[in-house]
């Protein structure tokens, strides 16, 4: 793929997305990172300041929130914002990437987990990179697949844990290297 044709989307959050975003940086692929009064970003590319009123087309009832994860998070205002912008990372993609941690009940751990759901309900193409198993796995008809991620093409999303772990950074570096050729720097 032409790295012109690649776009990423994220929330620059610790972590995880801030890893995407200086690999995307690397790779000189264009990156948007979503924000919101309060935020506080470790990374940031071209950053889109989402208003209250953009970040309202986000919001779900918490207890579908929840629902949809099998357990509860703190119901502070933070925490609903992050919920609310993770829907603007995830639609403005065509698939979705996401380091962390796949749980025994298929879901992913903590708030990233909301990004992987959202992904399920709008039929996003969605690869998480489970760092306790080191591996790849692709969600295909309802359940987890080991297997490589597919290339990110046009635009793409990317979420996930704060505490990204050493094989978490190198399986990102590696989905850049494989679908653009070594870094710029």
């Amino acid at each position: 793929m032409e790295k012109n044709e690649s776009h990423l989307f994220s929330g620059g959050h610790r972590g995880a997305e801030a890893e995407f975003g200086r690999a995307a940086e690397r790779w000189s692929i264009p990156e948007t990172t979503f924000s919101f009064e309060g935020h506080v970003m470790e990374h940031s590319g071209e950053v889109v300041m989402l208003s209250d009123a953009e970040l309202a087309r986000g919001d779900v009832s918490m207890d579908f929130v929840f629902a949809n994860l099998g357990r509860h998070f703190h119901r502070g205002k933070g925490i609903r914002r992050v919920i609310r912008s993770m829907f603007h990372v995830v639609t403005s993609g065509d698939e979705l990437f996401v380091v962390g941690w796949i749980l025994p009940d298929n879901h992913v751990k903590g708030g990233t987990g909301w990004g992987a759901e959202l992904a399920k309900f709008f039929n996003r193409k969605l690869s998480v990179f489970d760092q306790d198993k080191e591996q790849w796995f692709t969600w295909e008809g309802g359940a987890w697949v080991e297997a490589p991620p597919p290339l990110p093409n046009g635009p793409w999303s990317a979420t996930g844990t704060r505490n990204l772990t050493d094989a978490g950074k190198a399986a990102i570096a590696d989905l850049f290297e494989r679908s653009f050729g070594p870094s710029a720097t």
